[in-house]
This record gives structure tokens, C-alpha cells and sequence, in this order.
């Protein structure tokens, strides 16, 4: 994989959390969505307008080249999903060494928690850091399209980098 290739992905998917993050401070954080990035946009699914979105992803993108890069990191992201699992995943075999049966079961969980505690700061690092990428200077909104309706409204929201 190139690293344009790669850049392209993180910048788009910093871009998806701008732009959910934008929709979510107009319509409430009750609203239900979930983005997905790719190497020529990204796709936010919902039940929310196409002209919301367009508004959104216009006005996050804005924000992100005036240095509002926070943006990028968001609570929701998937990374974080990711690293809560492989690190409860790794405590808990770590804590199980060299002992069998139901003994160890308080010291599984007790690993498993605290490694989920640590995954929410890890996470967001993996993001600023792994996955996203909030410098989008280069990044230019070339069409959004919406298909489907209601909570499965499926967005395309299509970028070209420089």
C-alpha cells in the first residue's frame, strides 16, 4: 500500500469525524450514525439529510484547515472499539499464566477492566496518531450524494487531495 494511499484514507476518515461530529452538535447527540472512510471520501449512514451533511462535511472540512484538528478524534471511532479489545484481550491471557480452573477469574477481570480503562486514552492516541490524519489542506469536497431513507440513508461524500 502507498503512503498516498494510506493519507488519503486518514485524511478522509478525520474528515467523517469532523462532519459527524458537526451533525451531531446540530441535531443532538441522540442522533444515530455511523462513517465509514475510503480512499475517495466517506460514507456517513443515518437518518439525516443530505443537505445536512453537505453542510456538515463542508463546514468540518472548513474547520479542520483552521486548525480545529480535536475534530478528528473522536470518542465513537471504531480504533477505540479496537484497542479496548486488544488490550482486555492481552491483559486477560497475561493474567491467566501459569493457572487453571475458576481462581483466576477475579484477577481476569479485574486485568480486563483495567486494560479498558487504558484503552480510552490509547485510543486516542491510536487515532491522532494511526488512523486519522487532521492536516486536510490538500482535501477538496467534490460531490455528496444520498441513497436509501430513513435510519439507513446511505451518504457518499466524495474528496480529491492534492
Amino acid at each position: 500500500m502507498s503512503s498516498s494511499f494510506v493519507t488519503a484514507i486518514r485524511r478522509n476518515h478525520a474528515l467523517e469525524h469532523a462532519t459527524i461530529g458537526v451533525l451531531m452538535t446540530k441535531l443532538g447527540a441522540g442522533t444515530r450514525m455511523m462513517g465509514r472512510a475510503s480512499v475517495d471520501g466517506f460514507y456517513v449512514v443515518g437518518d439525516v439529510s443530505t443537505e445536512d451533511v453537505t453542510q456538515a462535511a463542508h463546514e468540518g472540512l472548513a474547520r479542520l484547515k483552521r486548525g480545529e484538528h480535536h475534530l478528528a478524534v473522536s470518542p465513537l471511532c471504531g480504533t477505540n472499539l479496537v484497542t479496548a479489545g486488544l488490550l482486555a484481550g492481552l491483559a486477560s491471557m497475561l493474567s491467566m499464566r501459569r493457572k487453571s480452573g475458576m481462581s483466576h477469574l477475579p484477577q481476569v477481570i479485574l486485568a480486563a477492566t483495567g486494560a479498558v480503562i487504558l484503552a480510552q486514552p490509547l485510543g486516542r492516541m491510536a487515532q491522532k496518531h494511526l488512523t486519522t490524519f487532521a492536516e486536510v489542506e490538500g482535501v477538496v469536497i467534490v460531490g455528496v450524494t444520498g441513497s436509501g431513507h430513513g435510519k439507513l440513508t446511505r451518504h457518499k461524500i466524495k474528496t480529491v487531495q492534492d
